[in-house]
């Protein structure tokens, strides 16, 4: 077997995961900000272990000189979402990347085409630049994009294919193939009523982000050393919040803002 300095190896593959955890990230966070819906529910994501690697490069034979260029998974991160329909939103986010910060290798649709096993996800192989001290590297990641049911399931066959060194006896299977049928089944339950959901989340966003700006500028206008204006604003908060009135919220929210700009252009 080759030598192979893994702790060097591997820098790319973790600064590769770290920089599309980020980027993946960032499309929610800016999605949310601008009070719309996001098809992203959060993202994680691993380098492969070093004995993961040699277990896989032993099964299909790939040679240690190849494994940078024959295992696509040695990076990979994996992007939640609560809807199937939010999967190909996500797909085609990374396709308008494609060619620009990344490049599109290959794609596995194992939802419309599942496994036997049950498991279903969508994979997309990338080829990424990264920088390091050692100078610029392409190399393959994997994006698996998935919901909640479907990753809840898949976690679960990944414990007992460890288990079993990947030969889980066949009433365990079958149960699992059941539990990923019953799995798919919520999922396309929760897409009849995605809309009445979807709303549902961008009011509570909504409702969130107006308290807390209410009650930042408040806080505000005590550091200021405004207590008078600061308590007004306060008592109307309390009142509002009791009956849990959202257009009275709205409103002090942007009277509250008002406020805070004419002092601001006073001070």
């Amino acid at each position: 077997m080759q030598n192979i300095d893994w702790e060097k190896f591997l820098i790319p593959y973790e600064n590769a995961v770290e920089e599309l955890k980020v980027k993946f990230k960032s499309i929610r966070n800016e999605l949310i900000k601008m009070g719309e819906y996001s098809p992203i529910e959060f993202v994680t994501g691993r380098v492969k272990k070093i004995s993961s690697i040699l277990e896989k490069s032993k099964r299909l034979e790939v040679d240690m000189e190849n494994i940078d260029k024959e295992i696509e998974d040695i990076a990979g991160i994996r992007i939640m979402c609560q809807f199937v329909e939010d999967i190909y939103t996500v797909v085609d986010y990374i396709s308008e990347r494609d060619g620009k910060d990344l490049k599109v290798v290959g794609v596995k649709d194992y939802i419309t085409n599942y496994k036997d096993s049950g498991y279903r996800s969508y994979h997309v192989i990338i080829e990424y630049p990264i920088q390091t001290a050692f100078g610029n590297k392409n190399i393959l990641a994997e994006i698996q994009i998935r919901t909640l049911a479907m990753n809840f399931w898949a976690t679960i066959e990944h414990s007992l294919k460890y288990k079993y060194k990947r030969q889980i006896p066949d009433p365990i299977q079958l149960r699992l193939k059941n539990a990923a049928d019953a799995a798919f089944q919520l999922d396309q339950e929760m897409s009849q009523i995605r809309h009445e959901i979807r709303q549902a989340q961008k009011m509570f966003e909504i409702r969130s982000s107006t308290v807390s700006n209410i009650l930042s500028n408040i806080d505000r206008l005590e550091s200021a050393g405004l207590f008078k204006e600061a308590d007004k604003f306060q008592e109307r908060f309390n009142k509002l919040w009791d009956k849990v009135e959202m257009a009275g919220l709205k409103e002090l929210s942007k009277e509250i803002d008002e406020f805070m700009a004419k002092y601001q252009a006073y001070d």
